[in-house]
Parts: C-alpha cells; sequence; structure tokens
C-alpha cells in the first residue's frame, strides 16, 4: 500500500483539502488565498501525473483568483484612503453601471423607496427641496441604504444633460458581507458624509436665524 503513494499524490491530496478549505471561507479575501494554495498544489500533481485537463483548469483559476484577491484588496486600501480624507465614492465605480439622464429627468424622488446609489460624471443636478446644485463628482443617494424605511428625504432632477454611474443597494450590500473590513469602512465613510450633512444644516439654520434677527433689528428701527 506504501508503495502505490508517491510525492505527486501527496500534493493531490493537499490540493484537494485545501480546496475544501474554500468551502468553508465565510469572507472572500481568505477563500480567494486558500483557492490559490489549492490551484498550486493541484498544478503540481497535475503536471506530474499528468493530468492535462486538471492542470489546464488550475493554471485559468490560478491567475483568475490572484486578480480578483488584488481587486478586493485595493477595494479596502481605497475604502480606508476615502474615510481618512474627502467623502466620495470614486473607488466604487468599477462596480457600477452607466446611466444616462436628459434635462427635466427626476433622477428620484422625495419618499420614494430607495434601491440605488449614483456618482454624477457629466452634467448638472439639483436637490430641489434644498435647492442646492450638484455638479459633477459628487455621490447622491446613498444614506437610503442606512434609512430605516430606505426612503428618499430629497429629489434629485437633471437639469443640464449628462451621465450618471449607479449602484444598487443589493451590489452594495454583497461587496459589506464579502469583507466585513469594507464593510465597516463603508459604514465609516457614510456616517461621515452624514454628519457633513448636519453640519451644513446647522449652518443654513444659524444663517437664517441671523437674517432674521437682523430683520427683526431693522424693522424696530423703522418703528
Amino acid at each position: 500500500m506504501i508503495g502505490l503513494f508517491n510525492w505527486p499524490d501527496a500534493f493531490g491530496y493537499l490540493g484537494a483539502l485545501l480546496l475544501l478549505g474554500t468551502y468553508s471561507m465565510k469572507t472572500m479575501i481568505p477563500l480567494r488565498m486558500l483557492g490559490m494554495c489549492a490551484s498550486c498544489a493541484f498544478i503540481v500533481y497535475a503536471y506530474v501525473t499528468p493530468a492535462y485537463p486538471q492542470l489546464f483548469l488550475h493554471v485559468i483559476l490560478l491567475p483568475l483568483n490572484a486578480i480578483r484577491l488584488y481587486q478586493m484588496l485595493q477595494l479596502v486600501e481605497k475604502v480606508k484612503v476615502a474615510t481618512r480624507g474627502n467623502s466620495n465614492l470614486d473607488w466604487l465605480k468599477p462596480f457600477m453601471t452607466k446611466q444616462a439622464c436628459k434635462a427635466g429627468e427626476k433622477i428620484f424622488r422625495k419618499g420614494e423607496t430607495a434601491n440605488a446609489m449614483y456618482y454624477t460624471v457629466t452634467g448638472q443636478y439639483r436637490l430641489v427641496e434644498r435647492e442646492l446644485i450638484v455638479g459633477s463628482g459628487e455621490v447622491m443617494g446613498e444614506l437610503g441604504l442606512i434609512a430605516p424605511d430606505n426612503k428618499r428625504t430629497l429629489t434629485l432632477e437633471c437639469t443640464e444633460d449628462g451621465e450618471l454611474l449607479t449602484i444598487s443597494y443589493d451590489a452594495v450590500k454583497q461587496l459589506y458581507f464579502q469583507n466585513p473590513k469594507f464593510g465597516f469602512d463603508f459604514l465609516r465613510l457614510i456616517g461621515q458624509r452624514l454628519f457633513q450633512n448636519i453640519a451644513q444644516l446647522e449652518e443654513a439654520t444659524a444663517a437664517r436665524g441671523q437674517r432674521q434677527a437682523a430683520d427683526a433689528i431693522a424693522v424696530s428701527n423703522a418703528s
């Protein structure tokens, strides 16, 4: 029995164990790494045996897993950079799809159920209720993902023909669950944007209060 066992078989069994291990992984980064190790073991086994169909399969799977692992690591790093700097979501662009829009078109309306967020590439847009103009390079609609009822709080209207990038909340959730670290950093980024919105609201309220006080003084002086 011992004579029938040789060193290529050891690589075959090792590859099989590593491949089984990938099915127990709950997150994508360790799954990709274990998959790459399994492919390396199977390549050695299939080359020496030889088993060319298996060799062909894992010669393809090895670089494919390496590319996906690199993309995921890059995504995590870009999220970390974004949380330390400005609050744009440029790192989500590879996962988004293009959408053309025309002037006068409502991208989403206040009170609607939110199911996607948007990145403005070209054109001009307006948050109707705030009368705020939005140019290119801005993210809209991301807070609906964490809203308790997933309802839009504002209306976004296209005022000049342009192009948007869009990603569904389902796709964002998939990225979130594939990598817990990505999910944590993403929530930090959303929180950062939320606090920015609160600060803007407080500034607008303070400015309105100052105008009202100035108007009251003017009326008092006039009387």
